[in-house]
């Protein structure tokens, strides 16, 4: 794979990722209305195995399953999207499968502006807030030298 591709190929992971985690009811209000399109997988409820690690480094062992909806679609100038959303939100997966399709068309530019960088700005505030709560909980341990008269 070459280079370009390897970047493009996380790009969509990013913004796949971004619209996965979405408020599904944000994001309704951001996209209300869906393009011309034609369901080639409808969405569909299912299973995941979640894998987890040890320290983030040590063999992966199977977690326990999740449920996910995924969906495909095909855009009317022939673009495919697909979409995952935890849980079974059937409109959330159909979404994100729509997103992922115009952010590979020359719409890519405005749905960004108008929809994913809203998204992105939301979790980041979701994220610093649960960060600075966390911080409000640390605790700094030290050790007291016990002065001895000698």
């Amino acid at each position: 794979m070459t280079e370009g591709a390897n970047t493009g190929q996380r790009e969509r992971q990013i913004w796949m990722s971004v619209i996965a985690k979405a408020n599904p009811a944000r994001l309704e209000e951001l996209m209300p209305d869906l393009p011309p399109l034609t369901c080639l997988r409808p969405p569909e409820v299912g299973a995941v195995m979640v894998q987890g690690r040890i320290g983030a480094t040590g063999a992966p062992f199977n977690l326990g399953e999740m449920t996910v909806t995924r969906c495909s679609v095909r855009l009317s100038d022939g673009t495919v999207g697909h979409g995952y959303a935890q849980g079974r939100d059937k409109p959330h997966a159909l979404r994100a499968a729509v997103l992922d399709a115009l952010m590979q068309t020359d719409q890519a530019a405005q749905v960004r502006t108008r929809i994913l960088d809203v998204l992105t700005a939301k979790a980041e505030l979701a994220r610093a807030l649960r960060a600075e709560k966390a911080a409000a909980t640390k605790v700094d341990f030290f050790t007291m030298v016990r002065g001895e008269d000698a």
